[in-house]
């Protein structure tokens, strides 16, 4: 099956020509077009707890002041609870890397679930801050290796012609766990939402005794064996996969002495640059302010917090299944720029609400309904789009061994700048909801021409192929 070919002499030499020189019938008959069921129920395992972390994003937004009469909480506090997923979440990422790549995948989501379990119960039987704050934060370690080892699994395991797809499917559960948290906030206690959370946790931990490990782990820990039949379970038992273990084995050879000093190499600096940069704007743009807090923009603004987190659970799944069909269609940069288009504009809206709320000569109060439209418009373009771009671009732009190392650092950036955003939220919104918003109006605009001016298309591309100078996406 071509195990072999790391022992040829001269295998460097002719690297690009085994990865690129590959007529258009070999790739028609490539494994490589293969949907197997094996491979579906793989990904639906492996992508089951995105769903409570959907609902971790979005449990503050429907049961802020629920939690804060309860437990007799100040802004300051919930602040503070709200924040820690996001803080945890740092602490997550800063070993999620190192973990995945020491232990595997698989193990890895194991230990991210019994963090999730832990501290949704902690949250679900909490008496006092004290146990509410713990809880939220061992959700976000989990929720922290979550967000990295996720996408780089399903990336590992599905053919180059679905890969955006499959990986989109993280970001669906997440707004479906989404779309629960802020429609069942209307009217279930904050405890019974907490116990819902574990629901997806619990599925995944035994669902995953049933899926196999990457290949591309594998092949990196030279159980070849293993990756071969693991890659012929994924594809198929009648698909042939001498072509993708063969570049399996050369992108693992080639990439053998990365190590944390080559994170610094001037040749890695583009892909470290479009990382770390889409994690920063994916955070500062709002997401996690707007995210977590919309049913008290809605109070702010004098709508109906009830019908408008109802909308919004009713919208943002649709929503997310559109960016999961257009995503190997159009490609990953133009959705990537139309989505934060559709930001800007929505943050325009909200800060041009805020703004004319009680200025005097207007008759017509704008303010409920232009807020409820620039939150709605929001929502939806994020769920298409910038939600779950940067974690596929992330997951494809950088070889394996380099995924350890750069995978943590624009991880960490990603959950550093969403707790910074998530504290800081409630205390600029009583600064000036106008500035706010246009903060980010501003900064959604300015992702726009990142992504023209430095995020390649990997659609259509081996996860090989997009390392190679002549694949013309990262040169």
């Amino acid at each position: 099956m071509g195990l072999g070919v790391k022992k040829m002499e001269g295998e460097n030499n002719s690297m690009e020509k085994g990865l690129l020189l590959v007529n258009k019938d070999e790739r028609k008959g490539s494994s490589e077009t293969r949907i197997t069921p094996f491979l579906v129920f793989t990904t639906f395992i492996i992508v089951s707890a995105s769903y409570s972390f959907g609902v971790a994003l979005g449990y503050t937004a429907g049961t802020m002041s629920y939690i804060m009469e309860d437990l007799d909480l100040s802004i300051a506090q919930f602040s503070v609870f709200g924040s820690l997923v996001t803080f945890g979440g740092m602490i997550g990422a800063i070993f999620s890397a190192i973990v995945a790549d020491a232990f595997g995948r698989k193990k890895t989501l194991w230990v991210a679930e019994v963090f999730c379990i832990c501290g949704w119960l902690a949250i679900a039987l909490a008496k006092n801050i004290i146990w509410l704050d713990f809880g939220r934060f061992f959700v976000g370690i989990g929720v922290g290796l979550l967000s990295y080892v996720v996408p780089v699994y399903i990336a590992e395991i599905t053919p180059k012609n679905v890969r955006g797809t499959f990986t989109f499917s993280n970001q669906l559960l997440q707004n479906c766990g989404l779309a629960t948290a802020y429609y069942l906030g209307n009217f279930m206690s904050w405890r019974m939402i907490a116990l819902i959370g574990i629901i997806p946790c619990v599925v995944q931990f035994f669902g995953l005794f049933f899926i196999p490990e990457s290949p591309r782990w594998l092949a990196k820990e030279i159980r070849d064996e293993e990756c071969e039949i693991v890659l012929q379970k994924l594809r198929g038992k009648e698909a042939d996969i001498v072509k993708e273990i063969r570049e399996i084995m050369i992108s693992v050879d080639a990439t053998a002495n990365i190590s944390m000093k080559s994170l610094f190499k001037r040749k890695y600096t583009r892909q470290l640059t479009i990382g770390v940069g889409l994690m920063l704007l994916q955070q500062l743009c709002g997401s996690a302010g707007i995210g977590y807090y919309a049913g008290s923009i809605f109070e702010l603004a004098g709508f109906p917090s009830k019908f408008g987190m109802t909308v919004l659970s009713i919208v943002v799944v649709p929503k997310a299944i559109v960016g999961l069909i257009i995503v190997d269609r159009w490609g990953r940069r133009p959705l990537l720029m139309a989505s934060a288009f559709g930001l800007s504009l929505s943050c325009i809206s909200l800060a041009l609400a805020f703004g004319l709320k009680g200025v005097p000569g207007i008759v017509v109060n704008f303010t409920p309904t232009m807020a409820f439209i620039g939150i709605l418009a929001y929502t939806m373009m994020f769920a298409a789009g910038l939600g779950a771009l940067p974690w596929i671009i992330m997951s494809e732009i950088f070889p394996m061994d380099m995924k350890v190392v750069a995978g943590s650092l624009v991880t960490i950036t990603n959950w550093f700048t969403g707790w910074i955003v998530s504290y800081c939220f409630n205390f600029m919104l009583i600064w000036s909801p106008t500035g706010t918003f246009s903060i980010f109006a501003i900064i959604s605009g300015l992702t726009i021409v990142f992504g023209w001016c430095l995020v390649p298309e990997t659609r259509g591309l081996t996860l090989e192929e997009i390392q190679l100078p002549r694949a013309n996406t990262l040169s």
